[in-house]
């Protein structure tokens, strides 16, 4: 009976690895995309009007991407707020001061993981640059992504940005990204 069970069993593993050959994806190519996308930026500790608190502003994201692997890419990032704004910052030493910050532009160099088809998971550094004081950054963030015809994808994001010593940012927004040579 076991001579029987063990030969079931190595017929079983066998032909299980014979049929993940036949079934095996084509060989990845690796390729480029860019990205644009209309987004909604929060900034913790805004000044308005007088009052500390998150304020929003209307923002812009281009990204480029290369997908080196089918999980793995690394990609340059740049956000830009269209306004001005002060946010009320707290020193080493517990001192608040408040930074005014002139349409800043984030440039970030990303690294993300796409674990499944549509959810990618993205971590990075940069600086924030502005006339005023360039700011070190550091990213998180994920974003969402659905096919379209013609190697066209629909995405949406959420990024949550942490500038060294000085303030945070949050921002979601949804925009079209295009892949070449894939």
């Amino acid at each position: 009976m076991k001579k029987i069970y063990c030969f079931l069993m190595f017929a079983v593993i066998t032909s299980s690895f014979s049929q993940e050959g036949e079934n095996m994806p084509e060989k990845f190519k690796s390729y480029h995309s860019v990205s644009g996308l209309l987004s909604h930026t929060l900034v913790k500790n805004g000044i308005r009007d007088g009052n500390t608190d998150w304020i929003s502003f209307p923002s812009f994201a281009f990204d480029y991407n290369f997908v080196f692997s089918p999980k793995w890419r690394i990609g340059f990032h740049n956000d830009v707020i269209f306004e001005d704004f002060i946010v009320e910052t707290t020193n080493s030493e517990g001192d608040k001061k408040e930074l005014e910050r002139s349409e800043p532009i984030a440039s970030v160099l990303v690294l993300g993981f796409k674990p499944g088809k549509h959810f990618t998971f993205e971590a990075g550094m940069g600086y924030e640059i502005s006339k005023e004081e360039n700011l070190f950054l550091t990213r998180i963030g994920a974003e969402y992504s659905l096919e379209l015809p013609n190697e066209f994808e629909f995405i949406a994001n959420v990024i949550y940005d942490v500038k060294w010593d000085a303030y945070d940012s949050f921002a979601f927004g949804i925009g079209v990204s295009k892949s070449f040579g894939k």
